[in-house]
């Protein structure tokens, strides 16, 4: 400490290094809620003092919402990893959305809801070449509820992974969130893990996987973005 009391320049580095190594990385999308949290921060001070506080704790808050920490994704052929962190809250059969032209054949279905407390960026579930991406605006229904997968906003991915399968993983949009954004489009090459997209405080993602593939996660479980397996695909006989 300087004699003035004020932290020297390598305290300084030092904190500033420590902060980046402990605060996740916020993706791009956030910035401008971030900005503008610490502009009403700086009003809410002048208005009064404590005020201030309130405004501070709330920036904070925006930038952790809109976290994207690095992650590690298995390597291994022939699998399907989590799109998104979150609660499993449904594995069932069901038709892919409609408008992303794969019939109406039932496929194993699974779904992992989104807290306004996990991070909510969405990553690809494979390797491979986005065939198609399609948006259908809808309602604003709770999205731990098994109708939102019919009527609520969404934006489906049809997915071609190296290894000859289809995916499909669609975004949906829930009672709070009112904006999904997807960064890929049409013919784009994604790596598994790699985020796609996002959706604005609270959601939920589909996972459609093609037949003879083996769930390995259950009801209720913790899943990683990125990092958990969702299942395994079949050998494909291409």
């Amino acid at each position: 400490m300087n004699p003035d009391n004020q932290p020297s320049g390598s305290t300084v580095a030092h904190l500033f290094n420590l902060a980046r190594s402990v605060v996740p990385p916020m993706n791009p999308a956030g910035r401008p809620f971030v900005l503008g949290a610490a502009v009403l921060t700086l009003v809410l001070r002048r208005i009064w003092r404590p005020l201030g506080t309130v405004g501070l704790l709330l920036t904070g808050w925006v930038a952790w919402f809109f976290r994207e920490p690095k992650r590690v994704t298995p390597q291994r052929p022939n699998i399907a990893v989590s799109a998104a962190d979150g609660t499993v809250t449904l594995i069932d059969r069901a038709a892919p959305p409609a408008e992303l032209g794969m019939g109406d054949t039932e496929l194993v279905r699974v779904c992992v809801f989104l807290s306004v407390f996990d991070v909510h960026v969405q990553r690809a579930p494979a390797t491979g070449k986005v065939a198609r991406v399609a948006y259908r605006p809808g309602k604003f229904l709770s999205a731990d509820l098994d109708k939102a997968s019919e009527d609520n906003e969404r934006n489906a991915l049809l997915l071609d992974t190296q290894d000859g399968h289809q995916l499909a993983v669609v975004q949906i949009a829930g009672l709070v969130a009112r904006r999904i954004l997807c960064h890929v489009g049409d013919g784009d090459a994604v790596a598994a893990g790699q985020t796609y997209g996002l959706i604005r405080f609270g959601s939920r993602v589909d996972l459609y996987l093609p037949e003879g593939s083996k769930v390995l996660v259950e009801l209720g479980q913790k899943t990683i973005g990125g990092e958990t397996v969702i299942a395994e695909l079949p050998a494909h006989r291409g």
